[in-house]
């Protein structure tokens, strides 16, 4: 038995891209950022921050397109992926990539409160 299986609550750095394949199929990429802290063992606070090429397909590449921008958390199931590209700055250099291929996708800001007419 495997599994392959990420569950990541982030923030995008920057705008989601969406875009068309050739054949018509939306798809979006973005990049979202974890961060943990901790204390070390001189008690002196820690931080990291890790980020993870996202991908999503047809309907939720549209959303994302829609709704989301530079900052905005989600929470994102999906899968690992790697794929192997050739540097276009370094002909015949082959680089491989780690993507996190979703298929969940939930918004987790808070609607504005300057929609609100009284």
């Amino acid at each position: 038995m495997s599994v392959n299986k990420v569950i990541l609550i982030g923030h995008l750095g920057q705008d989601p891209e969406l875009r068309y394949t050739n054949e018509g199929t939306p798809v979006c990429n973005m990049n979202i950022a974890t961060s943990e802290t901790w204390k070390d063992q001189s008690g002196t606070q820690q931080s990291r921050t890790e980020w993870h090429r996202i991908v999503l397909w047809r309907r939720l590449a549209e959303i994302a397109g829609q709704y989301l921008k530079k900052g905005s958390q989600v929470y994102i199931c999906g899968k690992i992926q790697s794929r192997e590209y050739e540097d276009s700055n370094h002909p015949g250099v082959k680089r491989r990539i780690f993507e996190i291929i979703a298929d969940e996708l939930k918004m987790l800001d808070r609607k504005s409160d300057n929609n609100k007419t009284d």
